[in-house]
């Protein structure tokens, strides 16, 4: 016997992202870090998704969030490449050199080391900015007991869930 979920799906909440971004005529590019791409190829896997999605960047390291999207490396050293500060440069750059109405970014600890007592296992940060200049941040703090897989999944899921907000215009969630 299966048990249903009343959450949807990943599959499904990429479908209800771009149909709501095709709704309102809205293109989507994903600026990740922690993630490595899950959320842009969560989004590709729905058939015709091309015509809403527009790129992904994958900016793993410090050096690619600079080079690729233009993030400030004196932000990056005073605030860290995990906070809410450069997850939003990371959005706002990806806007800019994307071309794209709506982007979210995603930067955070998936573990299961490289956490702190400030920035721990299962920190993450995301920013979600359109063109018409709403910026949203958002931070969650995942259990460390999920484990990377687990981490990363779940920021996939809010990453996808603040990409439908947004561009169905409703107020994000914090």
């Amino acid at each position: 016997m299966s048990v249903t979920s009343r959450e949807p799906t990943l599959p499904a909440l990429a479908r209800a992202v771009l149909s709501a971004a095709r709704a309102h005529g809205m293109t989507i590019a994903t600026a990740e870090s922690c993630t490595g791409g899950l959320v842009a190829g969560t989004l590709t896997s729905i058939a015709g998704s091309s015509d809403v999605f527009d790129r992904g960047f994958v900016t793993y390291s410090n050096a690619a969030k600079t080079a690729m999207l233009g993030v400030p490396a004196p932000l990056i050293d005073d605030m860290g490449a995990v906070s809410a500060e450069v997850a939003a440069a990371m959005a706002l750059g990806a806007l800019k050199v994307s071309g794209a109405s709506l982007v979210v970014s995603i930067t955070g600890v998936a573990g299961p080391g490289g956490g702190t007592e400030r920035k721990p296992v299962g920190l993450v940060h995301f920013a979600c900015a359109a063109s018409d200049g709403r910026v949203h941040r958002m931070e969650r703090r995942y259990n460390e007991g999920l484990g990377r897989t687990g981490i990363r999944r779940a920021a996939v899921r809010d990453a996808l869930l603040l990409l439908k907000e947004l561009a169905e215009g409703t107020s994000i969630s914090a």
